[in-house]
C-alpha cells in the first residue's frame, strides 16, 4: 500500500520557520492536495488546499504565514511556515483534497517552543 511521505518538521522557536515536504506515490495526481495538522488533544484540521487550477485555500490561523506550492516535476508539494507560534504545534500531513483515508502517511512533527 502506498502512502504520501512527509518530512520537514522539528523543534523551532517562536517566529521561527520550517519548510515542510510531501512526495506524493509515484503514479497518483497531485491536482488538489491538502495539508493536515493535528495539534495534541484536536481533532485533524486542515490547514492548506491547493486546489485544481491553482486556487489556494488556507485556514485562518495560519494565512498570511504559511503558503502550500507544489513541484509537479518531482511530484511533491511544499508548505512554507513562518512566523510559527506555539499553537502551531502538531504533526503535519498531506494527503489529497479531500483526503483518502488509504493515503495516510506517517506525518512530521512541528514543534513550536521556546
Amino acid at each position: 500500500q502506498v502512502h504520501f511521505v512527509e518530512a520537514g518538521g522539528g523543534l523551532v522557536r517562536p517566529g521561527g520557520s520550517l519548510r515542510l515536504s510531501c512526495t506524493a506515490p509515484g503514479s497518483v495526481s497531485t491536482d488538489a492536495m491538502g495539508w493536515y495538522r493535528r495539534a495534541p488533544g484536536n481533532e485533524r484540521e486542515t490547514v492548506a488546499r491547493l486546489l485544481i487550477a491553482g486556487t489556494t485555500d488556507y485556514a485562518d490561523s495560519v494565512k498570511g504565514r504559511f503558503t502550500i506550492s507544489t513541484d509537479n516535476a518531482k511530484n511533491a508539494m511544499y508548505l512554507q511556515m513562518n512566523s510559527l507560534q506555539p499553537e502551531d504545534t502538531g504533526v503535519y500531513y498531506c494527503n489529497f483534497w479531500p483526503y483518502d483515508q488509504n493515503y495516510w502517511g506517517q506525518g512530521t512533527q512541528v514543534t513550536v517552543s521556546s
